[in-house]
């Protein structure tokens, strides 16, 4: 039997974005970042097996979660880059832990203000990757003008314990795995952003950021920008992620100076959720190396 899961972290407006924090104690800081229709609460669990060693804060990005829109309608990766360092400027130098589009977001702050990140880690980050796959092309189709507002305006009908079921059997390995309490929790999020004239508009405008990504050439390129990055870096990858091809973590592996990989043969592309306890043992170690003035040794 699953023991009941704890509650989710206390939030707080910091600048323009809602921030889920633990309790203050731990002197080093951490952040982190969610992906593509995600939330904060995304990281509940990680954040709760780490609070010992940082305090934690998860932001909901621009438009989601419990954060408003963006003033001026922007949901790009640099504008969502632009706030987590806002949040970086608040908490000071930090650990940047992001999923997904949060893994995207990650490395261009990395790579932009490596002042401000003291490690990275990137759990399947959405990097650009133009082989077609299910998973991608149906965030390519909903980033669409029209199309993807007709799409978020159909699936508005459905049931919403009927989306989160489809989304999280997208992004989980196993379904089963889902403690119900957590399955229930997301169905009545579901709910309330339903209830949000701009929630629709954020996920398709969010998804049209991440697209244009896999186009951007030049030195502003995501891979690019990867070569970049000064922190050391801990790549996080299950080999059931339908989203994120799990081939991309071993390119991901050769783009960044200091990096461990680390592939997971039963996760999918929520690693932080489904197996949390392994991912936080990843993040301390690195964690730890920051410390000590080691860069990550490849495992």
């Amino acid at each position: 039997m699953q023991a009941e899961p704890i509650q989710h972290w206390p939030g707080r407006m910091i600048g323009s974005m809602h921030v889920r924090s633990t309790p203050a104690g731990p002197a080093e800081q951490a952040v982190f970042v969610h992906g593509l229709a995600g939330s904060a609460t995304n990281w509940t669990d990680l954040m709760h097996e780490l609070k010992d060693i940082v305090q934690g804060h998860a932001p909901d990005l621009p438009g989601a979660g419990f954060s408003p829109e963006p003033a001026d309608g922007d949901y790009s990766v640099d504008a969502h880059a632009g706030a987590v360092i806002g949040l970086l400027t608040h908490t000071g130098p930090a650990h940047l832990i992001g999923n997904s589009l949060g893994g995207a977001i990650a490395v261009r702050v990395a790579a932009s203000r490596p002042d401000l990140v003291r490690s990275l880690t990137l759990i399947s980050p959405a990097l650009p990757d133009l082989v077609p796959r299910y998973g991608p092309v149906r965030v390519a189709a909903a980033a669409l003008p029209r199309l993807g507002e007709w799409a978020a305006d159909r699936l508005r009908v459905l049931p919403a314990e009927h989306r989160i079921q489809s989304s999280f059997a997208m992004v989980w390995a196993d379904m089963g795995a889902v403690h119900p309490l957590r399955l229930q929790d997301a169905i009545e999020e579901q709910r309330r952003r339903d209830g949000l004239p701009h929630a629709s508009r954020a996920v398709v405008a969010t998804a049209r950021g991440i697209v244009a990504e896999y186009f951007r050439l030049g030195r502003d390129n995501l891979w690019r920008q990867a070569e970049q990055v000064q922190a050391p870096t801990l790549i996080i990858h299950g080999r059931h992620d339908r989203l994120v091809r799990p081939a991309m973590a071993r390119k991901a592996y050769r783009a960044f100076r200091q990096v461990r990989l680390v592939l997971l043969p039963t996760a999918g592309h929520v690693a932080m959720m489904e197996m949390p306890q392994v991912v936080a043992a990843e993040a301390r170690r690195l964690i730890g190396e920051t410390r000590l003035g080691n860069a990550p040794l490849p495992g």
